[in-house]
């Protein structure tokens, strides 16, 4: 059966996800008043997501894309990531807060954490719409996380099928 043919299940409604957006978006901006916040959206699942979010914050920000791979066509991670394009700001006196749309084994993140460190911010921190923490293979918890999920593979709202279903308002996986 294609893909197409198959029954949505929607997880999270656009309210939910513009309510739980909201509600980190002031969160952040609590947590980061006074501070020199630097937000690094990771292209492309989460630029929906980043987007939506730093309309939330209300201090000050700056925002950066960083493009890495380890999935590419496929549903599980290869393990590698590679860096495809790079941020271009000097991190030296910000704090950084890294935006993805889903933590899932948590390699990609990692990987840009550790990366990022090495660019000397004052900071840096993560927040994912998304959590599945039963697929971990290292050891990360977010710092701040719109919803936790089970293991299923989900789209829609910056999450891709191949190239596709990003432009969906809402979350949902595919049933049988």
């Amino acid at each position: 059966m294609e893909i197409e043919n198959k029954r949505k299940e929607v997880l999270f409604t656009r309210e939910d996800i513009n309510e739980r957006v909201k509600e980190l978006g002031q969160q952040i901006s609590r947590e980061y008043e006074g501070k020199k916040l630097l937000v690094i959206s990771l292209l492309k699942g989460s630029f929906i997501f980043t987007a939506d979010l730093v309309r939330e914050i209300n201090i000050p920000v700056k925002i950066e894309f960083m493009a890495t791979s380890s999935y590419g066509n496929s549903t599980e991670s290869s393990g590698k990531v590679r860096v495809l394009y790079d941020i271009k700001e000097d991190l030296k006196g910000y704090d950084v807060l890294i935006a993805d749309d889903i933590a899932d084994t948590g390699i990609t993140m990692e990987f840009v954490i550790d990366y990022i460190k090495g660019k000397n911010p004052n900071s840096v921190k993560s927040c994912v719409l998304l959590d599945k923490p039963s697929r971990r293979k290292v050891d990360l918890e977010a710092d701040y996380v719109g919803f936790t999920i089970p293991d299923k593979f989900i789209v829609g709202y910056g999450l891709n099928y191949g190239d596709y279903y990003r432009n969906i308002p809402y979350v949902f996986a595919f049933v049988d």
